[in-house]
């Protein structure tokens, strides 16, 4: 365990010795904030428009108007910029030639890359704890559901966690941290996309696709409902990006 949180701490202190993690959080939180004053500010024009009937003005949910689509566009917010962080994983390794170094050194390969992927959980946690912040004044000021709420912010930590076993993966396929983004975006987007494609399709193939599909798992999420099968496939995607990073690893270290 000792050896793991070293690898984390270098992880963590090394994406902020470059500015891509400054970069990637700035860009991030900037987004966010966007997106939520602009969702807070339709929120207001709608409740000030239907508070002079009744009826339609107890129907408004702010769970459902803000906090739903808000969880959305974070979750495509984190589609481009998490294929950022995993980019430099082994990549950087490979290409300053320290990946034999690495290697060699008495760590385990799955000490290193849980040091490393843990190192990347904790950049995301960080994003998301600070993007959450200026929905504290929603709490202060209104009346939205919790539980809710801290559904749909797992669930960005859960799409954010598979996103990252994807990267890793890519990352420590190719030593060109440009390639690596690439790759690891284009499969996501096509995990993201294939519920799209399940409209089309029929029977078995649509249940397959819509159950493969990202974004089947995460609409859930956005409007509170937690299920255990989301839970379980979004474990089992990062698991199984980690299970293939080890294999690539260990293929190449015995060479």
């Amino acid at each position: 365990m000792k050896a793991i949180r070293s690898i984390i701490k270098k992880e963590f202190l090394s994406y902020f010795s470059s500015p891509i993690a400054y970069i990637v959080i700035f860009t991030f939180l900037l987004l966010s904030g966007f997106f939520f004053y602009s969702l807070v500010s339709w929120f207001n024009s709608v409740s000030v428009q239907l508070a002079q009937n009744p009826y339609y003005y107890q129907q408004i949910n702010i769970n459902q108007m803000v906090f739903s689509p808000f969880f959305n566009n974070l979750s495509i917010v984190l589609l481009l910029m998490l294929p950022l962080l995993s980019m430099r994983l082994f990549s950087e390794e490979k290409k300053m030639g320290t990946e034999e170094l690495l290697f060699t050194s008495p760590l385990s390969i799955t000490q290193i890359i849980t040091g490393k992927y843990l190192a990347s959980l904790l950049i995301l946690l960080i994003m998301l704890v600070l993007s959450a912040i200026p929905a504290v004044f929603t709490f202060i000021y209104g009346n939205p559901e919790l539980v809710p709420f801290l559904v749909g912010y797992l669930g960005l930590f859960l799409l954010g966690a598979a996103f990252l076993g994807i990267g890793i993966f890519w990352s420590s396929i190719s030593e060109n941290q440009i390639v690596s983004a690439v790759l690891t975006f284009g499969t996501l987007l096509l995990f993201w996309v294939l519920s799209w494609v399940g409209y089309s399709a029929h029977g078995l193939w649509q249940s397959v696709l819509n159950y493969l599909s990202f974004f089947e798992h995460f609409d859930s999420l956005t409007k509170g409902i937690f299920d255990t099968t989301d839970l379980v496939y979004y474990l089992s995607f990062a698991f199984f990006g980690l299970f293939l990073t080890h294999s690539v690893i260990q293929s190449r270290r015995w060479r």
